[in-house]
């Protein structure tokens, strides 16, 4: 029965496959797959964003919305019809073909990189040897698409904005693909089926997840700084810095078109919370091995609306940073605690079993962690917190 439970996405799609000819049946598991992604995540994201007014409207002491259906719960289908019938509006000396494309190329982009995430035993679109390198080099599209809409609107405001965004991204990729570059050197592999494989392995009854592991929790510290960055989300939402520039590189944009932009932000969440599920905490695998009857396909997306309620979390909590303060985390912090990161795992794989390993890795990055924190804090030279009032 559990089985059945686990496998039952599969099965229903092997079933409707068979009703037709053989020679459609590949078209069609492909069609099914697809329709299933499209489905699944758009209504993820629908949820998302009544999880989130909801709880950032308990975090500042408001209600959130509660108007619109029971508690509210009917608000995104009220924003879905006011986004297609608002006013469809383009500037006149914007490039009203690549005005267009842009926010399409966005959301394509990000749909494309769910094709790769094993979501589910046996629950994978396309398994490909190396599937990490393939979502990394879909991902890096998203910047263009990004450009497209700044620089296509004819908007000073929309460039500068393009143009932070773009900075940022680039800045926060390098850490946060060389964070999973110790993964793959553990695991050999750059297929992230094998990834979770590789986790789905128990000793008294706890899993052997990297986030377990000195080298591992550096890693996915540097992941979710990284990749809060590459989502645009608070503290690092400087691309739409409402108080300087407007509502960064979709100023120009309105409608079903803004929505675009809007669906891909969440599906860009989700998709990053996906892959650093699958590299950090055992993708499907469950968290006990007691619980392995659960369904794989719960554990996976349990632990990825966890990690969305997170980021809410920090965007109730955190001050948007300046974009110098952004920049200098980058590349003096993030990055090099990402490269040594590399040297720990390396330090990790040879050593051998033991606790010598866990005494020598933890030791080596919590020393370079303070040293580095403190080289920066003395350098700016901050002092003690004072609060000055107007007269």
């Amino acid at each position: 029965m559990a089985n059945t439970l686990d496998q039952i996405f599969v099965l229903l799609k092997h079933w409707i496959v068979a009703l037709f000819p053989v020679a459609l049946q590949p078209l069609i598991g492909i069609l099914l797959s697809v329709v299933a992604i499209i489905a699944t995540f758009p209504a993820l994201f629908a949820l998302t964003t009544v999880i989130e007014r909801k709880g950032l409207g308990r975090m500042q002491n408001r209600i959130g919305p509660n108007r619109t259906g029971p508690y509210g719960i009917l608000q995104p289908i009220a924003d879905g019809i006011k986004s297609l019938t608002k006013e469809d509006i383009i500037p006149v000396s914007a490039d009203a073909a690549v005005h267009f494309i842009a926010p399409l190329v966005l959301v394509v982009v990000v749909f494309m990189g769910f094709a790769v995430l094993p979501m589910g035993r046996n629950m994978q679109f396309v398994e490909m040897d190396a599937g990490l390198l393939f979502y990394f080099a879909i991902g890096a599209s998203a910047e263009l698409s990004i450009f497209m809409a700044g620089w296509s609107s004819r908007n000073k405001y929309s460039l500068l904005g393009a143009m932070r965004a773009v900075a940022q991204m680039i800045s926060y990729e390098v850490p946060l693909l060389m964070s999973t570059v110790a993964i793959v050197m553990i695991t050999g592999s750059l297929s992230l089926s094998k990834v979770v494989e590789a986790q789905n392995q128990y000793t008294w009854g706890l899993p052997h997840w990297y986030i377990f592991t000195p080298w591992g929790f550096a890693a996915f510290v540097m992941y979710c700084i990284a990749a809060t960055a590459e989502t645009n989300r608070s503290p690092f939402d400087l691309p739409e810095g409402e108080s300087e520039l407007v509502a960064g590189y979709f100023t120009e944009y309105s409608g079903f078109k803004f929505a675009l932009f809007f669906l891909g932000e969440y599906l860009a969440m989700f998709s990053i919370s996906g892959l650093g599920t699958t590299l950090f905490l055992g993708g499907w695998s469950a968290p006990l091995a007691i619980l392995n009857f659960v369904p794989s396909w719960i554990w996976f997306f349990s632990k990825v609306m966890l990690s969305i309620v997170v980021l809410i979390w920090i965007r109730g909590t955190l001050p948007r940073l300046r974009q110098d303060q952004l920049m200098n985390f980058a590349w003096k912090f993030v990055l090099p605690m990402t490269l040594l990161n590399l040297i720990v795992a390396g330090l990790w794989r040879f050593m051998g079993e033991g606790i010598l390993r866990w005494i020598v890795c933890s030791a080596i990055l919590l020393g370079v962690y303070v040293i580095v924190g403190r080289l920066q804090m003395h350098r700016k030279k901050f002092g003690p917190r004072s609060y000055r009032y107007a007269e």
